[in-house]
């Protein structure tokens, strides 16, 4: 079989691209928490690489990716079947499809560092309060019952699919089902006992986010699953609306408040611009993505405050960051997607197309959101039957690195 050279190198650097993201993730949180907990919350990223890999070889890219809604070999448009666990019927031969001429074991590799992430994104709001033990288990529940399900609804020829719902890198499938996650673990482990910790290490947050944003090319860029127009619009798309979002985030921290610029701030901002273009980085023009960039430094901001006033412990800020970025993008796709970028996609409000599409884009957000913090709950509560959930106040006062793991970051 010969494959498009252009195409499946493509391929290969956007999908190392998102992998460096949880390790990029894991600089970011490192860099946050307090300095009892670096190794812990890095921990939790590092090892969702390992133990998503297997589940995700075994069963999960089957769950997501075989059988769909239209062919009646799903089940019931949710989920996915087995035909393809543990990759049977797959080899390195065998072409993604006939007009995605590249090897499929790419496209499982490529899907399987969304896999990655996403858990791993909740981990932020419940810092040194979850033993890791409790932790694996939830990480291995919520891939199942809540990640795969939705990958394979909006992605996997499921029931959003065949809707009409659109989300191009992940705003539904990745940001809001993690974030609404994060906020019903923080509604579910309570308040850290030194909640006023500030962040440890703020050049380390500053190289976590610089391997997000560069990663993010690949996360956005490289889900066009080709090299055309739209992976251009995407992969700039990308870019303005983090530049913008930042300095948003920035100004509004330098005229309100305490009045002063924050590298925090600028880098926090950053992140939900990426978080809020990602349902429409490649269905929107470039002076949409600025707007989206707008929207998501003013939104998140005031996401974030609100959290504070009601003295909610998400630590690292994921609900108001990714949550919010997420639900706020996949609205504002639903506002101003347009075909005139990309035939594949469909029309928004201001587009002229009407208030079907509009209507499907927040009924599919709330959908996600409401089944994100639901299976969460649910799932943590099961958990602490048989093991528990939240760490003692001991453990916690003296750090999670020592106390669960043996180890410190820093003498």
């Amino acid at each position: 079989m010969m494959f498009d050279k252009g195409l499946t190198t493509f391929m290969i650097v956007a999908t190392s691209l998102v992998m460096l993201m949880t390790p990029g993730l894991a600089f970011f949180y490192g860099g946050l928490g307090c300095k009892k907990n670096i190794l812990s919350i890095m921990m939790q990223s590092f090892v969702s690489l390992g133990i998503t890999t297997i589940l995700w070889i075994s069963f999960g890219y089957s769950m997501c990716f075989s059988g769909t809604l239209v062919d009646g070999n799903d089940f019931f448009g949710i989920i996915g079947n087995f035909d393809k666990a543990f990759l049977n019927g797959v080899t390195a031969s065998t072409p993604l499809s006939a007009d995605r001429n590249f090897p499929e074991y790419i496209f499982v590799a490529y899907q399987m560092m969304f896999a990655i992430i996403t858990p791993a994104l909740i981990t932020g709001a419940f810092i040194n309060r979850v033993t890791f033990k409790a932790y694996v288990i939830f990480l291995v529940l919520w891939q199942i019952f809540v990640y795969y399900p939705f990958v394979h609804m909006v992605w996997g020829g499921g029931i959003l699919a065949e809707w009409g719902v659109l989300d191009f890198a992940g705003g539904i499938t990745v940001h809001a089902t993690a974030g609404f996650a994060a906020l019903a673990s923080v509604f579910f482990v309570g308040s850290r006992a030194e909640k006023n910790s500030g962040p440890n290490n703020i050049p380390l947050v500053a190289i976590g986010t610089s391997l997000l944003w560069f990663g993010w090319y690949g996360f956005n860029a490289g889900s066009e699953l080709d090299v055309d127009a739209v992976t251009a619009q995407a992969f700039l798309n990308t870019d303005v609306a983090a530049s913008v979002a930042a300095i948003t985030w920035l100004g509004i921290e330098w005229t309100t408040g305490k009045k002063r610029p924050t590298f925090i701030g600028l880098m926090t901002g950053a992140v939900a611009g990426l978080a809020t273009i990602t349902p429409a980085a490649g269905y929107v023009t470039l002076g949409t993505a600025m707007f989206i960039g707008l929207c998501a430094g003013m939104v998140c901001y005031q996401a974030v405050k609100f959290v504070e006033r009601q003295r909610w412990d998400d630590a690292l800020d994921v609900w108001g960051v990714h949550g919010i970025g997420g639900v706020l993008g996949t609205i504002l796709l639903g506002l101003f997607g347009t075909t005139a970028v990309n035939a594949n996609g469909s029309d928004g409000l201001f587009f002229g197309g009407g208030f079907s599409f509009f209507l499907k884009q927040i009924t599919a957000i709330i959908f996600a959101s409401a089944w994100g913090f639901v299976f969460t709950w649910g799932m943590l509560k099961t958990i602490n039957r048989f093991v528990p959930v939240k760490v003692g106040r001991m453990d916690e006062k003296k750090g999670l690195d020592l106390g669960y793991h043996g180890e410190v970051a820093r003498q």
